[in-house]
């Protein structure tokens, strides 16, 4: 049995029954982010420009009482197939990938340490969220509501006035 690490790569997908057009339409839109994930609250533009490469974002996260900033830049952008970005306050890469299947969308979300939790990160789960392991595993079942949420939106019937 393999022992359960903080900094594994963490990973939810879905099939969606929509267009990645829309998938992505909805992904890119961060106001509904919260919606969807249970641990952020709001993500915040921090540069003019939009959604572009070196883009920085403040998120405001929650677990229960804790609430606290983060720092992403994105790293990638492909319109429509792919969004990356960088958490430096905890070493976290977060990426989605779209990919048009019989119709509709598979979408994988994943987060992988390329360098290994920060410093910074495994001093502050153990103190606030539970631990470092504890809080990856919460991660991966907040990653697939999260998903779930952006399969629910994107299938939603389109309200036409």
């Amino acid at each position: 049995m393999t022992e359960a690490r903080a900094d594994r790569e963490l990973r939810a997908e879905a099939i969606v029954e929509a267009p990645p057009e829309r998938v992505w339409e909805l992904l890119t839109d961060f106001s509904q982010l919260p919606q969807w994930s249970p641990e952020v609250m709001r993500m915040v533009p921090l540069k003019r420009g939009g959604l572009r490469v070196g883009q920085w974002y403040l998120g405001i996260n929650r677990r229960k009482a804790v609430i606290w900033p983060s720092r992403s830049v994105v790293a990638a952008v492909d319109h429509g197939r792919r969004l990356v970005w960088d958490t430096k306050s905890s070493g976290a890469q977060w990426i989605w990938e779209l990919d048009a299947v019989n119709g509709g969308t598979r979408v994988v979300h994943r987060r992988p340490v390329p360098e290994g939790v920060t410093l910074m990160s495994r001093a502050f789960a153990p103190a606030f969220l539970g631990g470092n392991v504890e809080h990856a595993d919460e991660l991966e079942q907040g990653m697939a509501r999260t998903v779930a949420g952006l399969k629910a939106a994107a299938e939603a019937p389109s309200v036409v006035e």
